[in-house]
């Protein structure tokens, strides 16, 4: 579970390990796999092109984008679930991104599913300009149908680090927020505040602890126990398990 024995510090961990550590085995089915970026506003970083960046990116992660969406069954319960690769880009949120999310969301809206969507992100991806932006309001629009007129149910899980437009975006609308704990969660990082305002960030302040205690979030949940909660939580909000029969 990429947890430290000794002391319980939570590592990073992959959306592939995540897939593993959430659903039940043999019920994962992936959408939209196939779905890349394109390079829309022509972005290049001295030698490097955006579409360089991209396939060097697949190639180390074996991943097409920064987030894998599909549905599949939590201790027998059908769920629609987004869970977001820091490993890919920072996790960063381009057109594609946006797209899969708005999809698998829509999706969900259509077959009744809950959702849950695990954030693990720098925000908006640059190379993508304002484009990468609109799709902050893109997938909150979705949301909004799921959840104020199809009375659906959303669990966002916030994993660290996320920050930036997914933090502004979805990571906080989520009808239960759950955090992993000493998860970092901000809108702008500490450096980017400490150079814009000349201010310097306390020590610990955009820690999961700290903002739980602020009110940001619902509850703090460690990773062996996720499992578990978000199955008490869905049949709570009567999404049960299929009959096994």
């Amino acid at each position: 579970m990429n947890i430290c024995e000794y002391c319980g510090h939570h590592l990073k961990m992959s959306s592939s390990d995540r897939i593993e550590l959430s659903i039940d085995p043999g019920t994962w089915a992936p959408m939209d796999e196939d779905m890349v970026s394109l390079d829309p506003i022509e972005f290049h970083l001295e030698e490097e092109t955006y579409k360089d960046r991209i396939d060097s990116y697949q190639r180390k992660t074996g991943l097409t984008e920064a987030v894998q969406t599909g549905t599949g069954q939590l201790n027998g319960i059908p769920i629609a679930i987004g869970i977001m690769d820091f490993q890919f880009m920072g996790g960063s949120m381009g057109s594609v991104v946006g797209e899969k999310i708005t999809r698998l969301i829509e999706y969900a809206t259509n077959q009744f599913l809950p959702l849950i969507l695990v954030c693990a992100s720098g925000g908006a991806r640059m190379q993508e300009g304002s484009l990468s932006l609109m799709q902050m309001a893109k997938i909150s629009s979705a949301l909004y149908d799921y959840q104020s007129n199809k009375k659906l149910f959303y669990v966002s899980i916030l994993t660290s680090p996320t920050t930036g437009g997914v933090t502004a975006s979805f990571g906080m609308l989520g009808d239960i927020i759950i955090a992993e704990p000493n998860a970092y969660i901000a809108f702008a990082g500490k450096r980017v505040i400490e150079q814009t305002l000349n201010k310097t960030v306390p020590e610990g302040s955009q820690a999961a602890e700290y903002l739980f205690h602020k009110g940001l979030f619902d509850p703090i949940v460690p990773r062996n126990l996720l499992k578990s909660v978000l199955s008490e939580l869905f049949q709570l909000h009567a999404f049960f398990p299929l009959n096994q029969n």
